[in-house]
């Protein structure tokens, strides 16, 4: 190779713009979620400052940016952990971009929608080189996807609504991701205007989640097999006692959904 080739080569490898390794700390978004996130006294649910999120929205396009930027290539070559924190993240972005954008502010995200299309069927955003809506990411990204067979991405996917499961102050990360998925369920279940036992109805009430979602609920879970056996796993945060456990995990307890509240999660003045 003659010496102006040689330059030539060095000239480039050293002139290209080097590339950015994605952050899987996610640390841009857990900066914001810890501006705008804040937790109920007993720590059972969240609320998002929305007005405080339109004021920090160049960052939160700038995460955007982040998360847009990978391609399938990169996303196929990470670790199951790491897929799955960057889609439940994603989500939870995209919802929050599309609730801070909206002018005026809804009272619900279903505002959002109209009769011929939900929000969550909006495809308004670029993921894995792709137009993307909500639903995609949930249900086609993560429900669909045969490695993901994880029942409760359903407390930690925030639909920007009261009925949801809490929205953290902290974006999910790989190297934490089974904790803090743990720590979302224990958080929901232990609600009790969202999930109770009236032992003298026999009846355990339980989020409309856990129905809409009931076969995934049913997947093989710590040796269980039935939505019934998933929620027995978590008798404690339900507060069902031994005798009411041992019902359930026979059949013998009815379970009852409540109804949802649509009421956006945003801080109340």
């Amino acid at each position: 190779m003659s010496g102006l080739r040689l330059l030539a080569l060095l000239w480039a490898l050293t002139s290209a713009p080097l590339a950015v390794a994605f952050d899987h700390q996610h640390s841009a978004f857990s900066v914001l979620l810890q501006a705008h996130v804040q937790w109920s006294a007993d720590g059972s649910a969240s609320t998002m400052d929305y007005a405080g999120l339109r004021r920090d929205r160049a960052a939160l396009e700038a995460y955007l940016t982040e998360l847009s930027a990978v391609t399938t290539a990169d996303f196929d070559r990470w670790s199951e952990a790491q897929r799955l924190a960057f889609l439940i993240n994603a989500y939870n972005a995209y919802t929050l971009a599309l609730i801070a954008d909206a002018d005026p502010e809804p009272e619900s995200i279903r505002d959002l929608g109209s009769w011929l299309r939900s929000p969550w069927k909006r495809r308004f955003f670029t993921l894995l080189g792709e137009k993307r809506s909500l639903d995609d990411v949930e249900h086609g990204l993560i429900r669909g996807a045969a490695d993901f067979s994880e029942p409760r991405i359903h407390f930690a996917v925030n639909c920007a609504s009261i009925g949801c499961p809490a929205l953290r102050d902290e974006a999910y990360v790989s190297d934490r991701l089974d904790a803090q998925l743990e720590d979302q369920t224990r958080r929901f279940l232990g609600d009790r205007s969202r999930n109770r036992f009236d032992r003298a109805a026999r009846t355990l009430y339980v989020s409309k989640i856990l129905d809409w979602y009931g076969d995934d609920f049913a997947l093989a879970f710590r040796g269980g097999n039935s939505r019934a056996e998933f929620l027995s796993a978590y008798a404690v945060a339900l507060g069902l006692d031994q005798a009411a456990t041992a019902d359930l995990q026979a059949g013998r307890l009815k379970i009852d959904f409540l109804d949802y509240d649509w009421r956006l999660n945003g801080r109340r003045p």
